[in-house]
């Protein structure tokens, strides 16, 4: 009779637990914006996205608390763990979701999914800390910008050299007399026009002076931009680093930095068996210029004179939020961030596939763009280089009025050649091409007169 009531017993409550459905997954994250916030009573930003999708594509339910000691996990002197990665250990938490770096030793210690998102350390200072880059002044126009203008010179001293050739109010006897606008004169020419300045002597045809004039405006709308850009440049901040790398950072005295204690970050530099990465480490030991938080250190760096070392990723998100701090180029030591489970968790393989499908599909963008919207737009007018494509219709307005000059200084050398064959008698045609070859290979134009002389 005893072990029929046990059966019953232990029948009930399986179908009690069955009744129930299957728990929600208990999750434990860390507040850090954009990571997760607060807002009101609930929890917003990047990872709860990412665990709002996750739940959707595995069908599963959760529950969010936040990590009882603010920590994310790292052992004590007794080898014990705290934090996340504890809660996880202690199985108070089914899965850790947050900005948990994969690390050798939280794997050995958890199991932990593909990342789902990657970052690497790097640092943040002031603007105004840092020097000014002396190719700013060249870099206000692009590449494709400085690479048309040198077109646009050419192209005009060419055709310069081709009107003066060509029109007969520049040179109306060429088997006499000397034409001024050679093709170096031309190219001067050119150049005295652009830094408005002028070279003698000046076209006198109706064509070269359309083409100075088109020219001269030309340079005047281009200047003007390089001016506005030049007005731009130094009411605004210069981001060109001095400070470029972390053997700048390690090399120099005037900037304190320092890092969030006993972070990864720390870590990697307390560990690395790189000669400048452990000076760094030692320098920090030494001046004690480590943070207690993110928050801490990005207020360190905004005060002046401090360079805060971190996750890039955050660093972007500060410098993005703050407009008076940037970030270094240089990134070192490639981590991601992932969700961690207890070892032997059958959750692991589902939401590492998960999260590549998130990743394939472009959600894991969408989340990065969403949270890591930057503020400074509006606030900073720093212009960016021009390029061709802004300046396109004063390069339109160029090329119609060479053309246009070249067009007038052959209507010009025709006009000619048509009086010269109505009073020779001749084709104009051959007027014409004997025209062009007395201008441009220094053949002889022979008058009637001449030629009855020589058949006599």
């Amino acid at each position: 009779m005893a072990s029929l009531e046990i059966i019953f017993i232990t029948s009930a409550l399986l179908a009690g637990v069955c009744a129930a459905g299957p728990q929600p997954l208990r999750v434990t994250t860390i507040k850090e914006d954009p990571y997760v916030m607060s807002k009101g009573s609930e929890l917003e930003g990047f990872c709860i996205d990412l665990l709002s999708a996750l739940s959707k594509k595995l069908d599963f339910k959760y529950d969010v608390h936040v990590v009882k000691d603010s920590r994310y996990g790292t052992t004590d002197d007794s080898g014990n763990w705290n934090g996340m990665i504890g809660e996880v250990i202690r199985g108070e938490a089914d899965i850790a979701v947050a900005p948990l770096t994969l690390t050798a030793k939280r794997e050995a210690a958890v199991d932990m999914t593909k990342p789902y998102m990657q970052t690497g350390i790097s640092f943040i200072l002031r603007k105004d800390l840092v020097s000014e880059d002396f190719l700013s002044l060249i870099n206000l126009f692009s590449t494709e910008m400085w690479i048309g203008v040198l077109v646009a010179y050419l192209l005009t001293s060419v055709c310069i050299f081709l009107v003066a050739r060509i029109s007969p109010c520049e040179w109306e006897q060429p088997e006499k007399e000397q034409n001024s606008f050679t093709l170096s004169h031309s190219f001067w020419y050119t150049v005295g026009a652009l830094t408005l300045q002028g070279a003698g002597p000046h076209p006198k045809a109706l064509s070269g002076r359309i083409i100075s004039a088109i020219w001269w405006l030309f340079s005047i709308l281009l200047l003007a931009c390089y001016f506005a850009n030049i007005s731009s440049w130094l009411h605004t901040d210069n981001e060109q680093l001095s400070i470029r790398s972390f053997e700048d950072l390690a090399n120099q005295n005037l900037i304190e930095y320092g890092t969030i204690k006993d972070s990864s970050s720390f870590a990697f530099f307390k560990n690395s068996n790189n000669p400048t990465y452990h000076r760094i480490y030692e320098h920090m030991k030494k001046a004690q210029s480590v943070s207690l938080s993110m928050e801490e250190g990005i207020r360190k760096a905004q005060k002046g004179n401090y360079a805060f070392i971190g996750e890039s990723v955050s660093l972007d998100l500060a410098a993005a939020r703050y407009c008076n701090l940037t970030r270094a180029p240089e990134i070192i030591s490639m981590r991601g961030y992932s969700i961690a489970a207890p070892l032997g968790s059958p959750l692991i393989k589902n939401l590492s596939v998960a999260i590549l499908h998130l990743s394939e599909s472009g959600e894991l963008d969408y989340f990065r763009s969403k949270w890591w919207a930057s503020s400074c737009v509006a606030k900073n007018g720093k212009s960016s280089p021009l390029t061709p494509a802004s300046l396109k219709g004063i390069f339109l307005l160029l090329v119609l009025g060479l053309g246009l000059g070249l067009f007038v200084a052959l209507m010009e050398l025709a006009a000619k050649s048509r009086n010269i064959a109505n009073t020779q008698q001749k084709s104009c045609c051959s007027v014409l091409s004997a025209e062009l070859s007395q201008r441009f290979r220094g053949g002889v134009v022979m008058s009637q007169e001449s030629s009855d002389k020589n058949k006599a």
